[in-house]
């Protein structure tokens, strides 16, 4: 696991708790951030999924 996995994870995190936080107070805006962050959570994700690939290959 590699950094770029670690920031995905927290990106996606983050994006969960501000659309819930959007859904709550009632603000579109903040759910649409959310949904942003999580999906450069998940992009963040498979790239560091495809860098450890790419490593394992190579050794």
């Amino acid at each position: 696991m590699n950094t770029d996995t670690i920031k995905g994870k927290f990106n996606e995190a983050k994006g969960a708790v501000k659309k819930g936080i959007g859904k709550a107070t009632d603000d579109p805006v903040m759910e649409i951030e959310g949904e942003a962050d999580k999906a450069k959570g998940r992009a963040q994700q498979v790239k560091g999924h495809l860098k450890d690939a790419a490593r394992d290959l190579t050794r």
